[in-house]
């Protein structure tokens, strides 16, 4: 009779300990999800600059087309990713690209003083900060779900009821991000 209530106290505390783990891996994903969706919305706002920055710039700079068409390209790319991987490659080409229309623009001192140029730039930044902070929110709750999915006794059966390893939202190019793109306001 002992016996038999230790198997089903044994089985319970399993049962619980299965139960627990399985809902909290399901909040770690959804956490996870609702912060890549996050950085995609912070991508669409600074995508959404950007026309307006290519307009600006095109009227005082019209002879820089290629810098203008890679600026356009980078958005392009920046919309159509779908996943961390290609978000992250699309990011190294924005962040070279926004350095190529900076530097462009230091060449036109009217350019630098237009009250629209200034407020894009400055919305720009705001934009940057915020992908940043998505980024880092993001990637913690990347490495805790991820972490939860490796550790001994999960990994014993969190992938056979559909858990998978996250990517990490890593830019490729560290050196295109090492030093934000020059803004200077005066």
């Amino acid at each position: 009779m002992i016996s038999l209530f230790v198997g089903i106290g044994l089985v319970l505390i399993i049962g619980i300990y299965l139960w627990v783990t399985y809902n909290g891996l399901v909040k770690l994903r959804t956490r996870v999800d609702e912060a890549w969706s996050d950085i995609t919305v912070q991508l669409k706002r600074r995508a959404d600059l950007i026309p307006q920055l290519v307009e600006t710039v095109k009227g005082y700079a019209s002879h820089e087309r290629e810098v203008l068409d890679r600026v356009t390209s980078a958005r392009s790319a920046t919309i159509s990713a779908q996943t961390p991987a290609e978000a992250s490659q699309a990011e190294s080409g924005m962040q070279q690209a926004l350095r190529g229309i900076f530097a462009v623009a230091e060449s036109y001192p009217d350019l630098q003083a237009s009250q629209n140029f200034l407020q894009l730039q400055e919305s720009l930044v705001d934009s940057e900060n915020k992908i940043q902070a998505a980024r880092r929110f993001y990637n913690g709750g990347v490495r805790e779900y991820n972490t939860k999915i490796q550790v001994f006794p999960n990994t014993l059966y969190v992938r056979g009821v559909g858990f998978k390893e996250r990517e990490f939202f890593e830019v490729q190019d560290m050196a295109a991000i090492s030093a934000p793109p020059k803004i200077d306001f005066g």
